[in-house]
This record gives structure tokens, sequence and C-alpha cells, in this order.
């Protein structure tokens, strides 16, 4: 519950460094009987300008470079949904396409520029080594389509420009708990002791004829 508090706020904290970016928190309260039960609901709006090259910014709209994001965190279920950010009146003139997500929940993603496209994450959080092959309880067709990816935190590669040593944890040690460094057997060592899986269903929708499986493929590819 600790890492989920702190992830979002150090999100917010890197989006708010240098001219066009920023975020925008437009609600930020509790909720029950919604997805995942009772929990968190958060609207916010991501000011993306910084992050996109300045030739193709200046061929944009301005509402292009923003990114509305809507959040339900109830855990050990989160839903998240990114879409692109509508024109606004007064303070909210057009609220982002929202699904009815299954009893559960994680955050939605989407922007105006480019209504057709959407990025919705599902997560569930489970204490164990991330045995469970179906925990979103897929269809048979869904499970046709999916691509399934353990991440290693220990041996997955990493871009030299994302790479922070303080966040290596192959060189990180808690004097709190004791724990760490990890070494490349860490999964197989941690056998028997405290240990928890994201499990995350990521959809990508991207509706635009002649462009779609291209850019769905390579958000995922990406993400």
């Amino acid at each position: 519950r600790a890492h989920q508090r702190f992830s979002p706020q150090k999100k917010s904290r890197e989006e708010s460094s240098g001219e066009g970016s920023g975020v925008e928190i437009l609600a930020n309260r509790p909720y029950s009987d919604g997805p995942g039960g009772s929990g968190q609901y958060t609207h916010k709006i991501y000011h993306v300008g910084s992050h996109i090259p300045s030739w193709f910014r200046a061929l944009l709209p301005k509402a292009a470079l923003q990114v509305e994001e809507e959040s339900w965190n109830a855990y050990p279920y989160t839903r998240t949904r990114w879409d692109p950010a509508g024109p606004r009146g007064g303070l909210r003139g057009r609220l982002c396409r929202r699904a009815q997500p299954r009893p559960g929940a994680s955050p939605r993603y989407t922007c105006p520029f480019v209504e057709k496209f959407s990025i919705e994450i599902e997560t569930y959080y489970r204490p164990d080594a991330g045995q469970q092959t179906n925990v979103f309880n897929l269809s048979a067709a869904e499970k046709r389509q999916r691509i399934l990816d353990t991440i290693d935190i220990v041996r997955d590669p990493i871009s030299p420009g994302e790479y922070k040593p303080e966040e290596d944890p192959k060189l990180y040690h808690s004097s709190k708990t004791g724990r760490g460094p990890l070494g490349e057997d860490w999964l197989e060592g941690a056998a028997g002791g405290p240990l928890m899986c994201a499990y995350k269903l990521c959809k990508v929708e991207f509706r635009y004829w002649g462009m779609q499986s291209k850019i769905e493929q390579f958000i995922h590819d990406v993400g």
C-alpha cells in the first residue's frame, strides 16, 4: 500500500517540472459500491507538452498536449484509464469516456485530439510469486489475444537513460527491513518469505483505420 501512494506522487512530481508540464487534480474523493467495492477515486489531467519534440508540438492543438487520467484505487484491486483530455467549459466541459469496470478496479487514460485512443490498466495485488494464470477471469477468446510478460525487476534490461543507481534492486539495501540487495536468483530465494505480485491487465485502443494494429502493438511493446 505504501508503494501505491509513493508511485503516483512520484509521477506527479516528475510531470511538474519544466514548461508545458504539470498535473491538474480535478477530483480526489472516496467512493463506495464502485470498482473493487470501496476505495479512492482520482481524476487528473497531465500536461505532456514537455515530452513531445518541439517541431511536432508546434503542429498540434493545445488540447492534444493533455492526457486525462481516471483512477479507482480499492486495494488489492485498482483500475486506471487514460484518454486524451477534452475541451473544458468552466471546470470541465466534457468528461472522458468511461467504460463500466468489472467488479473488482485500475486507472484509465485518454487524449481530445485523439478521441479514439485510450489505455486502460487493471491491477490485482496477490501474495504470491506470479503463478496465477487467469486472475482477471478472462474468457477463452480474450486469453487467445493476450501476451503474458513476466517482469523480473533484477534481470530485465533497462535503457541507460532511465537507469538510476539509487533505484537498482541489485544495489539497494533497506536498513529498516534488512532486505536487499537482490541477487540474480532473488525470486527463488524469496520462496516462503513475504512476497507480493502485481498482476496487470493492459488494454490499448487506437481505432484509426490502417494504423490500429501497428500502434496498439507498439504501445504494448514499449509499455
